[in-house]
């Protein structure tokens, strides 16, 4: 009888796993409901946090003319920036699978949001920075 490093450690693990084990408390289960209710609104509030970070962006930017000449190309690439690294964000947020939401109006909610607040942020680097006028 050979004996195999793999099933001897296969089978301490399933003697762990089975000895580690325990039925769920009634004071965990609460402690959950408790967690979930505090966090009942999570989305909404950092959905709030990001319209406000971008409002605030946005009107720093254009509170004033902005510099002359032509800056519609400008606009358009920088909200196509704003665009791509929302996109990224969520590529991002999917893979670590914590971009599901249980209904669709946090999902606009929370994406529209995003999305308002990166355009705002390049547009305040691009026209506020100096760099790149």
């Amino acid at each position: 009888m050979s004996w195999n490093f793999l099933d001897i450690l296969g089978t301490v693990a399933d003697v762990v796993s089975v000895v580690g084990t325990s039925p769920v408390k009634d004071s965990d289960a609460r402690t959950r409901k408790k967690d979930k209710q505090k966090d009942k609104y999570f989305t909404e509030k950092v959905s709030a946090g990001f319209i406000l970070a971008s409002a605030i962006l946005f009107f720093v930017v254009f509170h004033k003319p902005l510099p002359s000449g032509d800056q519609t190309p400008a606009l358009i690439v920088a909200s196509l920036i704003g665009i791509a690294i929302s996109a990224l964000l969520f590529f991002v947020l999917n893979v670590m699978e914590l971009y599901y939401f249980k209904s669709i109006f946090k999902l606009l909610l929370f994406s529209c949001s995003v999305i308002a607040f990166f355009i705002s942020l390049v547009f305040y680097i691009y026209f506020k920075s100096g760099l790149f006028i």
